[in-house]
């Protein structure tokens, strides 16, 4: 309900806001809530991919010798990677995957093997 004062109370009139009868609001604290993908799954690993991510489109703009825009559609995907048994199949599986690359992919393949070794997988987890 508003109430509004006379001008002749005030020089200039006020509009006052008033709650409903019997009803007392709490101040709304707001609460932070996290974004549905650092939920699901921890931020350290995200960020660790993310990183991974980045490293390898820098290292193919290297062997492509192009701009991140002109890459060759090729895929790395890291989650099939780790589910390979060792790394002597990773490792094939990215040069199959590089085979368009005139460069020397030798290097690349170590130091990818290198850093994903110990990450997770980022599948959904399940609800407990």
């Amino acid at each position: 309900m508003a109430a509004v004062t006379s001008p002749e109370t005030s020089p200039q009139p006020r509009v006052y806001f008033q709650t409903p009868g019997g009803t007392k609001e709490e101040p709304e604290i707001p609460v932070r809530k996290q974004g549905r993908v650092t939920v699901k799954y921890d931020r350290k690993e995200l960020r660790k991919r993310l990183n991974l991510e980045e490293w390898i489109i820098d290292q193919l703009t290297d062997l492509y010798d192009c701009e991140e825009e002109a890459i060759p559609e090729l895929e790395i995907d890291v989650d099939e990677l780790l589910d390979m048994p060792s790394d002597v199949e990773r490792g094939a599986r990215v040069k199959d995957l590089l085979v368009e690359c005139f460069k020397p992919t030798e290097d690349f393949v170590s130091e990818l093997l290198d850093k994903i070794r110990g990450m997770q997988k980022l599948s959904t987890p399940q609800k407990k």
